[in-house]
């Protein structure tokens, strides 16, 4: 199994500050991964991406096995060639692209079949397949196939599911114990990931019957899926407790800043969203004192960075009126500039949250930033 330790504990939180060694090296949490969905982060280069200095990144199976393809993927050195990384990789098994390209598959009691977006082609994900394919292609940490749900989804609906996605990570577990004996070279781990909906009885049946087996990590799945943020924080504080504490906790897919700041108060390692780069290509920043958008008029004029605290490459050198400038031009090189941005308040944010944990106050750190932040939601955020 994937090593992982807790190296420091919050005195007024169950945040928590840990190590997980992968074959790429150790990854610090908490910790947010950039989202590299078909094998590049949008917008950052390499060697871009070396210098915001993530501890891990993500990528998605479905995308790749679509776009590449394992054997060409395999035949150019393997995904950490691919994308110039030599860091710990973290792939998706395509689980989420059940619910998101719902009128494009159907879920059988073996897997799924999709109709791919690209080009109509059918193509089957089993259980035992995204495993092989994740492991050929070299990745540290590869995820088991579940079925994420909507919401909100019928009672019968979410128990026959769940159940099927506890089956299915049993199936790719047992997979990957095979592979292991017969390429004992390949030192990834693998993670389980915890369905239930919004109901905590389901949720916690899941985690039982996952946590009996020997999984190098457990993932929070089936949030972010259309549930009022309430929900999503209820959900998660009450999610994450269930899952061993002695394994890396990892929450999909949620990724505002407020929302990760409350899922590491309740003891959650690892993250991901598109929300950085995403919001970037749409002219909208991550700030310490709030989010902004750069398309503004007010901005036009402003001689200040995007973030007067902020040490990243781009309010280093662009003010907010040339970044509104470039933007509302049309200018490719303003969304990268915004996303380097977007990524570097990320990454920072999850540093600082580690020192803060290591410190014992997290949780004055947590109130802290969100009063500077002034209490942002993805509802209330500048237009």
């Amino acid at each position: 199994m994937l090593p992982f330790s807790v190296v420091g504990e919050d005195a007024e939180s169950t945040a928590r500050a840990a190590e997980l060694t992968t074959p790429h090296g150790v990854v610090h949490t908490p910790a947010f991964m950039p989202v590299g969905t078909a094998g590049t982060v949008k917008g950052i280069a390499a060697w871009e991406l070396e210098r915001l200095g993530p501890e891990m990144i993500l990528a998605n199976t479905y995308h790749l096995l679509l776009r590449l393809g394992t054997e060409r993927i395999v035949g150019l050195g393997g995904l950490h060639r691919v994308m110039g990384w030599d860091g710990p990789i973290l792939t998706d098994s395509g689980g989420y692209q059940v619910y998101s390209l719902a009128k494009r598959r159907k879920v059988e009691p073996d897997g799924v079949v999709f109709r791919s977006h690209i080009d109509g082609s059918e193509h089957r994900l089993t259980p035992e397949s995204v495993i092989e394919t994740q492991v050929s292609i070299g990745v540290d940490v590869a995820m088991v196939l579940d079925e994420c749900l909507p919401h909100p989804v019928e009672p019968r609906q979410a128990e026959k599911s769940t159940m099927t996605s506890v089956d299915w990570a049993l199936r790719g577990l047992e997979r990957a114990g095979r592979i292991r004996a017969e390429c004992p070279d390949w030192g990834g781990g693998v993670f389980a990931i915890q369905q239930g909906s919004l109901d905590p009885d389901l949720r916690r049946r899941c985690t039982e019957a996952l946590a009996a087996a020997k999984f190098d990590g457990f993932a929070i799945g089936g949030l972010a899926v259309g549930e009022p943020p309430t929900a999503l924080y209820e959900a998660v504080a009450t999610a994450a407790p269930m899952l061993p504490a002695h394994r890396p906790r990892y929450l999909m897919g949620v990724g505002y800043p407020e929302d990760i700041l409350h899922a590491v108060g309740c003891g959650v390692d690892l993250f991901d969203c598109v929300l950085p780069t995403r919001s970037a290509r749409t002219g909208k920043v991550f700030t310490s004192m709030g989010d902004l958008a750069i398309k503004n008029a007010r901005h036009a004029d402003d001689p200040r960075p995007l973030d007067e605290s902020c040490s990243c490459p781009t309010c280093a050198v662009y003010s907010r009126a040339v970044l509104r400038h470039l933007f509302v031009a049309n200018e490719v090189t303003s969304v990268v500039l915004l996303s380097v941005h977007n990524l570097w308040y990320f990454l920072s944010l999850m540093r600082e949250a580690r020192e803060a944990i290591m410190a014992g106050r997290y949780t004055r750190f947590r109130a802290q930033v969100e009063s500077d932040r002034g209490h942002m939601t993805s509802a209330n955020f500048e237009r």
